[in-house]
């Protein structure tokens, strides 16, 4: 827009629409503008061009201002959320221009205003949201000491939809972790030039919105954040200590208040997230056992898709948040596995199944509250509400039965209570079918205003008005052809034939004259007639006029609207835990304070239920029982194995039952995973540095309570550096963090370290050679494993017969010269070893010396060559195999 609003200046050069829309667009310069013009929103110049390639719309022209042609693309009104959705999946931001002035008063272009800003962040309309997943918005705000230098980073994120609003510092290193644990749709920042940001927000974290640094300031930020909870100090909510992200939470109430136009009258509490409130998952750990996304990016098969059975939505987005925030504290957990026991031990009139079926006809509460709060509810939200809280005391009955001793459970039905007052207010007020928008009318229920009803009653009734009135009107006068009719040009009359207008009564007054006929209207029909034209279009005036007033009646009942949800999610939740329990075969895990992991008989949730068969394996990690080396063969089961363990640990703190028969845990701080080769090439970084960068992470920040999944350390880089690495790390996750690990490894040289380490302890996955073939068992055992087995799992993949023997051979050679002296360390620059390497390459694969052909192969081979496949019939295929088995199998094969 830069051209067209450097001439914004000079009024002269543009129209008065053109100088109204530069006015406006001049306040949102990095935004699209839609610009409502009668039933379209339009976007002009830049915006119309940029609008046209993103959406597929056809761009045109229109006119002139200023000299210049005016290019235009538009929307209807009535689509506007889809393209809104588009344009927000792209990361763009909206302005919604409405008219706000009377076109039938307004001298010159109609008053327009923008009433809201439509972010990647700031979505509260149905149609934007994904049910399952919150949107957040984040600030961050980096806290420096007085020498300049960042030592914390404050942060604040808002789920507008619900209005939940919370606040942490961390550590810069810590930023990643946090941003991947949230996944902020919208990030705002301090403007300030990227070579002097101390700090700044990792690439893909959601858009990225910068906004005047002077927003994060730390005492107005303290100040709003008072203001909007309305309380004279934060000490209430454990915030008095915060400073950046008070910042950060002045600037995003404050964006957040401007991209809707007004108030944020349901965020009406925060909480404080501390480090040690939740067990920690870094970005590689939630990765890596795929929590709510695979490895591939899809949504499915996750531990998330497999435990969602939830009935609401609440419950749905309530999932992914447990799964992403397991709670340290194993009291939490407790309490929510006695509500799952209760609940899977209710009576029948109170059962899992009975308690779903009543949560499905549940509305979204939770999404409904914000928009009301934002006075953008729709008619059949306010119905939906009411038929919520109509269903809520049954409910609460069925709840209340099933609770017993679960404390947790009486909690929730003590939040089912729907507010009295609102329920009653919604059951009078809304229409029990409404339209789906206020413009349409019929949302407002009959009896609940008078004037409506007569309104509407005039408007409805029209036509056995006009009857009555005519057949009055003829007993009146006498006049037998007297009709009463309509037209738009001339609206109500009575028309009398000529001959019979001298019965015509002294208060008729004519209206019009036809060739046979008059035409007249009386003081009744007149009266009539000014209330009909117009009973429509006031009726939907007061309509809108009731509406809107009972949404500012609504606002008050906000809080209790956000318990209600709140309850709802958590019952939906735990009962979902429940039916997950119950069908899978899952059982309630242990916690005690003794460190240590004890898992009898554990399976992995997600590829159980992949596979047709799967084979349950024990883990035992303690005091005395550290570390598990684990060998076996590639596709044998280790990193299965691995990630279950951690698994099963995450939904025990979770609060869930587990995929175990039986299963103990001592204090979980942390889960740390390093598995899987992958680079970073944008980044600069190859698949050995994002090894080594991760193992880093690990050895410097597990401790004792830590639980730690090492797969194929060392394996980026060659032989000897790979090992001494993979030994070195193994020690010191022994001798210095002391967490409990396990260590998948094919460096069988590690199988030595409980020689040295008393703490550490072999384990392998077996498998049983066949041949030149493999069968994997999936089981754990004892002990070190034989072999690899790399070259049956090659075949296995399909490489190439020549390839694998040639590989064979080559493995007897290097064990041969290894089992001399040790294998020095080869150096890329040295001359080829020459002892193998002139023979033909595969020399044995195009044919074998004839003492060693096995002559019935020879036959076989030959009597094929000579047959064509596709001349054979059934018969004569059956004969031919007859006749191949007798060759293959003759005592002499040459005869």
């Amino acid at each position: 827009m830069a051209t067209h609003t450097a001439g914004a200046a000079d009024s002269a050069q543009h129209t008065p629409m053109m100088q109204q829309y530069l006015r406006i667009k001049a306040d949102h310069p990095g935004t699209l503008v839609f610009y409502r013009m009668g039933d379209f929103y339009e976007l002009f110049f830049e915006d119309a061009e940029k609008a046209a390639r993103l959406l597929d719309l056809t761009l045109t022209q229109r006119g002139a201002s200023a000299g210049n042609p005016i290019k235009m693309a538009g929307v209807p009104h009535h689509a506007v959320e889809q393209y809104l959705a588009k344009l927000v999946k792209l990361g763009e931001s909206v302005a919604i221009c409405e008219q706000i002035g009377d076109p039938a008063t307004s001298k010159g272009p109609v008053e327009r205003k923008v009433v809201r800003v439509v972010t990647p962040g700031t979505l509260t309309d149905a149609a934007l949201l994904s049910d399952k997943n919150d949107v957040y918005l984040m600030a961050v705000c980096p806290g420096h000491n007085r020498r300049g230098v960042t030592v914390n980073v404050g942060l604040a994120w808002l789920n507008l939809a619900s209005g939940a609003l919370r606040l942490a510092e961390v550590a810069p290193e810590q930023v990643a972790t946090a941003l991947e644990r949230i996944r902020p749709a919208e990030m705002l920042v301090a403007e300030m030039p990227a070579e002097t940001a101390a700090w700044a927000p990792p690439a893909g974290t959601g858009a990225l919105t910068r906004v005047p640094a002077w927003h994060f300031d730390v005492s107005s930020g303290k100040q709003r954040l008072c203001d909007q909870l309305d309380v004279a100090s934060l000490d209430g909510f454990g915030a008095q200590t915060l400073t950046s992200a008070c910042g950060a939470a002045g600037a995003l109430l404050l964006y957040a208040a401007a991209t809707q136009g007004q108030q944020l009258r349901h965020v009406r509490s925060l909480k404080v997230e501390a480090e040690s409130e939740y067990i920690g998952l870094d970005p590689a750990t939630r990765r890596n056992l795929e929590l709510t996304e695979t490895l591939r990016g899809t949504e499915s098969p996750t531990l998330c898709s497999l435990l969602d059975t939830c009935s609401t939505a609440m419950g749905s987005r309530l999932l992914r948040h447990w799964l992403h925030h397991p709670p340290r504290a194993a009291a939490v957990a407790r309490l929510r596995q006695q509500a799952i026991g209760a609940l899977l031990e209710a009576p029948p009139h109170a059962s899992v199944d009975t308690l779903r079926g009543a949560l499905r006809q549940i509305a979204d509460v939770e999404r409904i509250t914000g928009r009301l709060a934002l006075l953008s509810a729709r008619p059949r939200d306010l119905s939906s509400l009411r038929d919520t809280f109509a269903a809520l005391p049954a409910l609460r009955q069925q709840v209340a039965a099933a609770s017993g001793a679960a404390t947790s459970l009486a909690h929730i039905a003590e939040a089912l209570e729907p507010p009295a007052e609102c329920a009653a207010l919604l059951q009078r007020a809304v229409a029990p079918e409404p339209a789906a928008m206020v413009r349409d009318g019929g949302v407002i229920a009959r009896g609940y205003d008078a004037e409506l009803d007569e309104l509407r009653d005039i408007s409805g009734n029209c036509g056995q008005f006009l009857l009555d009135l005519e057949t009055r009107e003829r007993t009146r006068t006498g006049i037998g052809n007297l009709r009463v009719e309509y037209n738009k040009v001339h609206g109500f009359y009575i028309e009398v034939t000529r001959g019979q207008t001298d019965k015509v009564p002294d208060d008729y007054r004519r209206r019009q004259t036809l060739k046979n006929a008059e035409r007249y209207i009386t003081p009744e029909l007149k009266t009539f007639e000014d209330k009909a034209l117009s009973a429509q279009e006031r009726a939907l005036a007061r309509e809108k006029s009731l509406y809107d007033a009972l949404l500012q009646a609504l606002l008050p009942f906000i809080p209790d609207c956000q318990r209600v949800a709140a309850a709802l999610a958590e019952l939906d939740l735990l009962a979902a835990f429940a039916e997950r329990a119950r069908a899978l075969d899952w059982n309630a895990p242990t916690f005690t304070e003794a460190p240590g992991i004890e898992i009898e008989q554990g399976r992995h949730p997600v590829v159980e239920a992949q596979v047709e068969q799967f084979i349950a394996n024990d883990c035992a990690l303690n005091a005395e029982r550290k570390l598990l080396l684990i060998t076996g063969p590639n596709m044998g089961g280790k990193s299965t194995f691995m990630r279950q363990t951690a698994l099963i640990a995450l939904l025990a703190y979770v609060g869930s039952y587990v995929p175990a028969k039986r299963a103990r845990f001592g204090p979980i701080d942390r889960i740390f995973t390093r598995i899987g080769a992958a680079d970073d090439l944008a980044g600069g970084r190859s698949t050995f540095m994002v090894e080594m960068t991760e193992a880093a992470a690990i050895l410097n920040d597990a401790t004792p309570q830590s639980l730690v999944l090492m797969d194929e350390i060392g394996r980026g880089t060659s032989t000897f550096d790979g090992l001494a690495l993979a030994w070195a790390i193994a020690r010191h996750l022994l001798a210095s963090n002391g967490c409990h690990t396990l260590f998948a490894t094919h460096y069988f040289e590690l199988t030595q370290l409980p020689a040295e380490f008393p703490q550490a302890a072999n384990v392998h996955l077996s498998a049983v050679e066949h041949g030149h073939g493999i069968v994997f068992l999936h089981a754990v055992q004892e002990g070190p494993a034989n072999q690899s087995y790399g070259l049956q799992v090659a075949q296995l993949a399909g490489v190439p017969a020549a390839v694998i023997r040639a590989a064979r051979k080559h493995l007897v050679h290097l064990e041969q010269q290894s089992a001399g002296q040790p294998t020095p360390q080869l150096d890329l620059f040295a001359a080829p070893a020459t002892d193998y390497d002139d023979e033909p390459p595969c020399a044995e694969d195009r044919a074998a010396p004839a003492e060693e052909q096995d002559p019935a192969a020879t036959l076989v081979a030959q009597r094929l060559r000579e047959l064509d496949p596709n001349e054979l019939r059934p018969r004569d295929a059956l004969d031919l195999l007859y006749e191949l088995h007798e060759l293959a199998t003759a005592p002499d094969a040459k005869r």
